[in-house]
């Protein structure tokens, strides 16, 4: 499959002697199972097209079947498995939301126009992300909190982030 997979969720065991599993979501929308039809389950290098037949909550976790999958045994081998869905697939966002994957790999560069690096990771504080950025030559990195008030613009069409740097930011 060449189109790029997100991860929902993991399968962290078996629930039962029937097949189903118990999934770690990974996802802020664990409701989106209901309406999923099919999941792609990744184990090292294999991908396994599933399909969802029921979906319950347990505590934290999901229990989902399958209908390919009917007993323990056959739930067992899907164990530590990541569950993934295709792009179209994502519930959508409200506008100026965006997910981490789609963040990730673009350039930063001040409104003064100077390039910063590119996003290489996103920490979520509680209060709002951090955006983890790093110059490919220097190394140097900079953290910049995910908020108007420093992020002047993001655009995914041309791969780029502005962002307003306040005194002792990058110092």
């Amino acid at each position: 499959m060449a189109e790029k997979l997100i991860s929902i969720g993991q399968i962290i065991a078996t629930h039962g002697n029937k097949g189903e599993v118990r999934v770690y979501p990974l996802t802020d929308f664990p409701n989106r199972f209901e309406s999923l039809e099919k999941v792609y389950c990744q184990l090292n290098e294999r991908l396994i097209c599933l399909t969802i037949n029921n979906v319950r909550y347990h505590k934290k976790h999901i229990l989902l079947q399958f209908a390919e999958i009917d007993d323990m045994n056959k739930a067992e081998s899907l164990k530590m498995g990541m569950l993934k869905i295709r792009q179209e697939d994502l519930m959508p966002l409200p506008e100026g939301h965006y997910y981490i994957f789609q963040l990730i790999g673009l350039k930063v560069f001040s409104t003064q126009g100077d390039f910063l690096g590119t996003i290489y990771d996103i920490q979520k504080t509680g209060s709002n992300d951090v955006y983890y950025v790093r110059h490919p030559e220097t190394g140097k990195e900079v953290l910049i909190p995910a908020i108007k008030q420093f992020v002047s613009e993001i655009n995914l069409a041309e791969k780029r982030i502005l962002v307003k740097l306040l005194p002792g930011l990058i110092d």
